[in-house]
Parts: C-alpha cells; sequence; structure tokens
C-alpha cells in the first residue's frame, strides 16, 4: 500500500471531481420545467428522460460504486462464489420486462411517486403503504453509507487523509467535502443532477473496465498465468477455487435468485424508473440494460487480476483501488479512481432522493400533514434527503465497514418483503390487504433473526446472508427463504380473511391504467384521494 499521497493520481481524481460538480449544478437548468416546486420535478426530473437518458441513469443507479469495489473483492476473497452477481443481474431483466412497464403506466395515470402510493392505490391501505415505505428507508440507508465507503476505499488508497493517527477531522476531512459537494447539488437540482453525471461515470467506467481487462492481464503475463494464480490460491486455501464448492451451490443459486427478485424493490430503481417519459421507454431499457451485466462480468474477472498481481490488503475492499495503484500509469489510476468516486455520488444521490419521497409522500403527507402543498411536498423532500445523507455519513465515520456492509445485506433481505404487495399487486387484486401485511410482518421478522443468529470469523452476529433452509437441510440465502414464508403466509390469510368476508379495501385503479402510456387519448395524471390537493 502507498504511504505517500499520488499527487499525479490525486490531481486527475479532483478535476474530474470538480467537473461532475459543476454539472450536478447546472443540471438544475437542464429541461428546466416551468414549476420546480413538486416531486414530479426536483424527484422524478419531471418524468421526462427518454430511453439513453434512462439506461444511463437506471445504470448509474444499480451498478454503483460499491459494485466496482465488491464484486471483484467478493471474487478476491472466495472464488467464484462471488461471480453470483452476473447471473442474478441476468435474471432480473427479464422478470422487470413483465412487471414495470405495468407500475410505469399506473403510476402515470394515478400520478404515484413511490411505490408505497401505488400499494396505497391499489389495497386501500395507509397502514401497508407505510410499512413497503419504512422498509425502503431501512434498506436504502445502509446502501447509501456503502457509496461513502467506496469513495473513502479511494481517498484510502491515494494516501489522502493520512495514516491512522491523523487527528479525525483532518483524516475524514476529503470524505467530508466530497459529501458536501453532494448534498448541495442534489438539494439544488434533485434527480436532474445524477441524470446528467451519470453520463459521464458510465462512461469512465467502460473506459476503465475495457483498458484494465486488456491492460493487465498482458502485464501479469495473459489470462492464463491470471487464472493459474488464483486457481493456485484457492487450492492452498481449499474455497473451492474457480468453480463453487459442491456444499455452497445452493447458497450461491438461492443468493443469485433472491438478489434478482429484490433489486428493483429498492426505491431508487423505481425512482430512476417513474422518471421516463414513456411506457415503452421502459421496455426498451429492460432489452439494453444487459450490456451492464457484460461489464459486471468483466469487471469481477479484476478479482483474479488482483491474486495474480500479488496485491496484499487487510481489507478485501481495497483490493481493486490497490490493484489499479499497482498496475496504472499514475495519470489512468486517477482515471479509474474518478470512476469509483463518480460511481458512488450517482447513486447515493438517487437512493437519498428515493428515501425522502418514500418519507415525504408515504409519512408526512399521509399521516402528519394531509394537505400540504406541492411546494410543501418538494421541500420537505429536500430536507430529508439531507438528513438521510447526514445519517449515512455518521455511519460511515462511526462504525466498522464490515457493519455497514452487513446492514447492506439484511436490507436486501428486508426489501424482498415488500414483493407480494408491489409485483403481486400489479397483476391481481386477489390478496388481502391484511394478509400482505402480516406476510410482510412474518417474513421481516425471520429474516432479522435469522440474520442476526448468523456468525462470522469477526462478527458474533450479523456475520452474513445465508443459513440452513427449514426443511430442505441445505444452506441458503435467509431472503429467499423469508419471502417464501412471506408468500405463504398471504396466501393463506387471504382465503381465511376472504372466507370470513373480512372487508378490504378499495381499489382506486382500473385494468386499463396498467397499460396505458404517455401518447394514450384520455390518459392524464390523475390524484389519488389520500393526495388531493396536490397539483403535478
Amino acid at each position: 500500500m502507498n504511504d505517500g499521497v499520488n499527487g499525479v493520481a490525486l490531481a486527475v481524481f479532483i478535476i474530474f471531481f470538480l467537473a461532475v460538480t459543476v454539472m450536478g449544478f447546472l443540471a438544475s437548468r437542464w429541461r428546466k420545467a416551468e414549476n420546480e416546486h413538486s416531486l414530479d420535478e426536483w424527484g422524478l426530473g419531471g418524468r421526462s428522460f427518454g430511453t439513453w437518458v434512462t439506461w444511463f441513469l437506471l445504470g448509474g443507479d444499480l451498478y454503483t460504486a460499491y459494485t466496482f469495489v465488491a464484486v471483484p473483492a467478493a471474487i478476491y476473497a472466495a472464488g467464484a462464489a462471488g461471480f453470483f452477481a452476473v447471473p442474478y443481474t441476468i435474471l432480473v431483466y427479464p422478470l422487470i420486462f413483465t412487471f414495470l412497464p405495468r407500475l410505469w403506466s399506473v403510476s402515470h395515470k394515478h400520478g404515484y411517486v413511490t411505490t408505497s402510493d401505488f400499494v396505497r392505490g391499489r389495497f386501500g391501505s395507509k397502514g401497508l403503504s407505510l410499512a413497503v415505505a419504512v422498509t425502503g428507508i431501512l434498506a436504502t440507508m445502509p446502501y447509501i453509507a456503502l457509496q461513502l465507503v467506496g469513495i473513502q476505499a479511494v481517498l484510502d488508497v491515494m494516501g489522502v487523509g493520512g495514516g491512522e493517527n491523523t487527528n479525525w477531522f483532518v483524516k475524514d476531512l476529503p470524505l467530508l467535502i466530497a459529501f458536501g459537494v453532494l448534498a448541495a447539488y442534489t438539494y439544488s437540482s434533485g434527480l436532474r443532477a445524477p441524470a446528467l453525471i451519470a453520463f459521464v461515470k458510465d462512461t469512465l467506467i467502460y473506459i476503465v473496465i475495457a483498458v484494465a481487462i486488456i491492460y493487465i492481464p498482458i502485464k501479469l503475463g495473459g489470462f492464463d498465468d491470471v487464472f493459474g494464480a488464483a486457481s493456485e490460491k484457492y487450492t492452498a486455501a481449499k474455497a473451492g477455487g474457480l468453480v463453487p464448492l459442491e456444499a455452497g451451490q445452493w447458497t450461491y443459486a438461492t443468493l443469485a435468485l433472491g438478489s434478482a427478485l429484490a433489486l428493483f424493490m429498492y426505491p431508487h430503481s423505481i425512482t430512476a424508473t417513474l422518471s421516463s417519459r414513456s411506457r415503452e421507454v421502459i421496455r426498451r431499457n429492460t432489452t439494453i440494460l444487459p450490456l451492464y451485466s457484460l461489464m459486471l462480468g468483466l469487471l469481477a474477472l479484476l478479482g483474479f487480476m488482483a491474486i495474480a498481481a500479488g496485491v496484499k490488503v487487510t481489507n478485501p475492499q481495497l483490493a481493486i483501488p490497490q490493484l489499479f495503484e499497482d498496475m496504472f500509469p499514475s495519470w489512468f489510476a486517477g482515471v479509474a479512481f474518478a470512476a469509483i468516486g463518480i460511481g458512488a455520488l450517482v447513486p447515493a444521490a438517487i437512493m437519498s432522493i428515493a428515501a425522502a419521497n418514500l418519507f415525504t409522500r408515504n409519512i408526512y403527507k399521509d399521516f402528519i400533514k394531509p394537505d400540504a402543498t406541492p411546494a410543501q411536498e418538494t421541500k420537505v423532500s429536500k430536507l430529508v434527503s439531507l438528513l438521510v445523507k447526514v445519517g449515512a455519513l455518521v455511519f460511515v465515520l462511526t462504525m466498522d465497514k464490515t457493519v455497514a456492509i452487513n446492514f447492506q445485506l439484511l436490507g436486501g433481505i428486508w426489501i424482498l418483503q415488500t414483493f407480494p404487495a408491489l409485483v403481486g399487486g400489479l397483476f391481481t387484486r386477489w390478496f388481502h390487504r391484511w394478509a400482505l401485511l402480516a406476510g410482510w410482518a412474518v417474513g421481516m421478522i425471520y429474516g432479522t433473526l435469522a440474520a442476526y443468529g448468523v456468525a462470522s470469523p469477526t462478527q458474533k452476529h450479523f456475520g452474513g446472508s445465508a443459513k440452513e433452509i427449514p426443511g430442505i437441510g441445505e444452506i441458503g440465502y435467509i431472503g429467499l427463504t423469508a419471502f417464501v414464508l412471506n408468500v405463504v403466509v398471504t396466501v393463506v390469510l387471504t382465503f381465511a380473511l376472504k372466507a370470513a368476508k373480512v372487508p378490504d379495501g378499495v381499489d382506486e385503479t382500473s385494468p386499463e391504467d396498467y397499460t396505458a402510456d404517455a401518447g394514450d387519448p384520455g390518459v392524464k395524471v390523475e390524484l389519488p384521494p389520500a393526495t388531493a390537493g396536490t397539483s403535478h
């Protein structure tokens, strides 16, 4: 690890950082709205983004700095088991092709800004809507923290901030500056800022990966030597090597499937989706987003390269930044570090906006101030987006980084429990609202307790996301097991509640709402009763 500051790499990093900062503030003038004081404008970019803007925005949203750092770090530490991220991102796109266009259509027709808006309108239940909103906020917070961890990893490798004995303020000052800039331009420009910056972020990442996948293997003697070195390490460690051990195959498969089901339950994924201007934009994106999966597969190979290059780090999350530091000329290492740093800013901005929208629409407006005006909604959302970032920053600065990682894994378990209400509701009204709420509660409780009981060599609790599946005896992803329990409880209770003729909520949607497009005659944004008085 470099003990001094890499001046050239730092200079290049700062140039790119300043460039995207300027773009972030200028984004408020990009596609400038007539009325900026509404969540449609600040929180969804005016619902005006076309195919390519949406593609870059979703890519910037889903493939984060943490992805850039953590996926190859998992390969570096655990071998082929870390590749689970590649098949799950392949599985997810056919899945979202079936339901995202329906969600966009009904949200456009009724002016829904969040998934909780839809759940409330579909099932007539503020309680179920609140459960979905709280789950989304809880799952998003550690995710934002991990983006800051990604920036911190890059700063550490560049030697910025001093050593462990440095005053805490001096050590964390670069991260505080990055946070302050992120908070300022998100507050000013809303979703338009990350949408514009995503062009730079994704372009940089593609350039860095294209260079890395060619340049680094050449320096290391070719892919034969890269894979050979990795295989030797895994064989010596009895970790399964280039193929997962048979005992871990259930874990691999269930983690990939569960992660695919969960990915587009996250609020930031839906926020980017609802910012699109038409149903067709969503359909096109589900067909071209797999290009990012190709990038992810190449990115994962960097973990093998780090082994072949002899990278030695105590924290695997530093393996790839250190690989870039060791293998690239200083100026291009700066480009790579900028790609990771900007790759943290884009999703962190979208995540904070998504969490703020959930709080504003489904907690503040539904339960605190039902008569809030559009301007008041926007102001509250802006303030909450700042508080969310501050919470994530405090999390990063005061807690061990492994805690943030484990809470993010827990967030994945939690967010998957909203799947029956959201995706199930897009296709059927059969489920009873109280059954959905009970199923959600069972999934949340089981998933949390099961994860609490998982130990690791460094932690007594929350040490992982896999545990023995009841009744099967195989080790599998806790989130998927909790999801199955959730569905079983929901189905059984729906039968029971319907048989007992327990009143269900009022569905304010109609079948044609789910296939409506922006250009269809008679389609216009309407407001659900719970949000009367808000113009969109």
